[in-house]
C-alpha cells in the first residue's frame, strides 16, 4: 500500500484549456496544452482529468520525459481526416514516461469504418499503414487498465521498446471483417503482461513480433479474430530474437486460429524465437487451433519456396483442449532449411466441431480421434499424455 500526500498531487483538467464535452468541436489543442503542463510539473504526481462526456481529437503525442502521471479517461472520438495522420503513426501516442497510468472505464472509439476500405496491406507489401488507436513507445513501467478501445482504423493498440508494461481488464472490439485490426501488438519489449481482458476483432487478439522477451498474456477470452500469434517473423534484416513467452489460461471463440507461429519464407536473415509455453487454452470451433507456419507468404511479390531462416526451438503446448472447425487440428510446419526442435504437446485433446458449429466436444468424441489429424513437416515433436489427435509419424 503506497500512502500519497494529495497536497504533493496535480490536477490537470482538460477543462481548464478549452475542451468541452459533447460539442463536436476539434479538442486536439486543449488536449495537448494540459498535457505539457502536467508533464512539466514538478509535483511528485499529476492526475490528467478529462471529465464525463465524449471529445473529439486528432492525432495527440503524449510525449516526455516526464514521471507518474495519471491520465483518467472517459470517452475519446478520433477524427476521420485520414490526412491529419501520418504513415505508421498513432492516434493517440505515449512516448518516454516512466509511471504512466492510464485509467478511468475510458473508451477510445477510432472510427475505423471510415479508413477499412482504405486499407490494402493484406494484399499491397508498399502500402500505407492507417494510424494505431494508442501507440506506446519507449515507455517504461506503464499501467493501463479499465479501458475500451472500439473500431480502431489499424491496430487497437501497440507496444514499441517499453519495459515493465501491464494492461488489465480491457475491451477491445472491431468487426470480425475489419482488416489489420489487431487487439494488441508487442515488439522489441520486455517484461510485458497482460491480463484478464476480452479482445474481439478482425485480425491478431494479441501478435508477438520480433525482439520481444518475458511476455506473459493470461485469462484473455479471444473471438472473434485470428487468434493469438507470434509474428510474423522474419521479414525485415537484422531482427531481434524472441524468447521467454508464456499464454495461459486463455479461451479461443470462433477464430480462424487459436495459437499461431508464423514466420516469413525466404527471410532475410537469421532470428530465432525460444522459450514458449502455451498452457491451459481452450478452443471453441477455431480452424486452426495449434499451427505453426513457416512459409508465410501473403504477397504475390514474396518467394514461399526458399526456407525462412528463423530458428523455432522449445515450444512447449499444455492442456490444449476443445474444438477444431477444421480436420486438421495440428498443424506443425516448420522450416526444411531450420527444422524446428524441442517441441514438445502434452495432453491435447481437440475434437470436431459438431454442425451446429457449437463446442460439440461429448458429440465428437463419439466420433473417434480420428476425426481430426495432425500435420508435420520438418519437425520431430514430442508428445506427453493424451494426444486427441493422433500424433504425426
Amino acid at each position: 500500500v503506497r500512502n500519497i500526500d494529495k497536497s504533493s498531487v496535480l490536477i490537470v483538467n482538460v477543462h481548464s484549456f478549452g475542451a468541452r464535452a459533447n460539442d463536436h468541436r476539434d479538442h486536439t489543442k486543449a488536449f495537448e496544452a494540459a498535457w505539457d503542463k502536467a508533464c512539466k510539473s514538478s509535483s511528485s504526481s499529476v492526475d490528467l482529468i478529462i471529465p464525463r462526456g465524449e471529445f473529439s481529437v486528432g492525432p495527440l503525442r503524449f510525449s516526455g520525459p516526464c514521471t507518474n502521471v495519471s491520465n483518467l479517461t472517459v470517452r475519446v472520438k478520433a477524427s476521420t481526416d485520414l490526412s491529419k495522420y501520418r504513415s505508421g503513426g498513432g492516434w493517440i501516442e505515449f512516448r518516454w514516461i516512466n509511471g504512466l497510468t492510464l485509467t478511468g472505464g475510458g473508451t477510445f472509439d477510432g472510427q475505423g469504418a471510415v479508413a477499412w476500405p482504405f486499407n490494402n496491406c493484406t494484399t499491397d507489401s508498399n502500402c500505407k499503414l492507417l494510424p494505431t488507436s494508442l501507440k506506446f513507445v519507449g515507455m517504461n513501467r506503464t499501467v493501463v487498465r479499465r479501458i475500451s478501445s472500439v473500431n480502431s482504423k489499424f491496430f487497437h493498440m501497440a507496444l514499441v521498446e517499453c519495459r515493465d508494461f501491464k494492461g488489465t481488464r480491457l475491451n477491445i472490439t472491431a468487426p470480425s471483417d475489419s482488416p489489420n485490426t489487431d487487439g494488441i501488438h508487442i515488439e522489441r519489449s520486455s517484461n510485458v503482461y497482460f491480463s484478464r481482458s476480452h479482445i474481439a476483432t478482425g485480425d491478431d487478439c494479441v501478435s508477438i513480433g520480433q525482439g520481444n522477451s518475458q511476455i506473459t498474456i493470461t485469462s484473455i477470452k479471444c473471438g472473434p479474430g485470428h487468434g493469438i500469434s507470434v509474428g510474423s517473423l522474419g521479414r525485415y534484416p537484422n531482427e531481434k530474437d524472441v524468447k521467454g513467452l508464456v499464454v495461459r489460461d486463455c479461451k479461443m471463440s470462433g477464430t480462424t486460429n487459436g495459437i499461431r507461429i508464423k514466420t516469413w519464407a525466404n527471410s532475410p536473415g537469421l532470428s530465432a524465437a525460444t522459450n514458449m509455453t502455451f498452457q491451459n487454452i481452450v478452443m471453441k470451433n477455431v480452424t486452426n487451433p495449434i499451427i505453426i507456419d513457416q512459409s508465410y507468404c501473403p504477397f504475390s511479390s514474396c518467394t514461399s519456396n526458399v526456407p525462412s531462416k528463423v530458428k523455432l526451438s522449445d515450444i512447449y503446448f499444455k492442456n490444449i483442449r476443445g474444438t477444431s472447425s477444421s480436420r486438421v487440428a495440428v498443424q506443425l510446419h516448420c522450416s526444411r532449411g531450420i527444422p524446428c526442435k524441442k517441441v514438445f504437446l502434452e495432453n491435447v485433446h481437440l475434437y470436431l466441431s459438431s454442425s451446429g458449429g457449437g463446442i460439440g466436444e461429448n458429440q465428437s468424441r463419439n466420433r473417434g480421434s480420428e476425426a481430426v489429424s495432425s500435420s508435420c513437416r520438418y519437425v520431430r515433436a514430442r508428445y506427453i499424455g493424451t494426444q486427441i489427435p493422433p500424433p504425426c509419424h
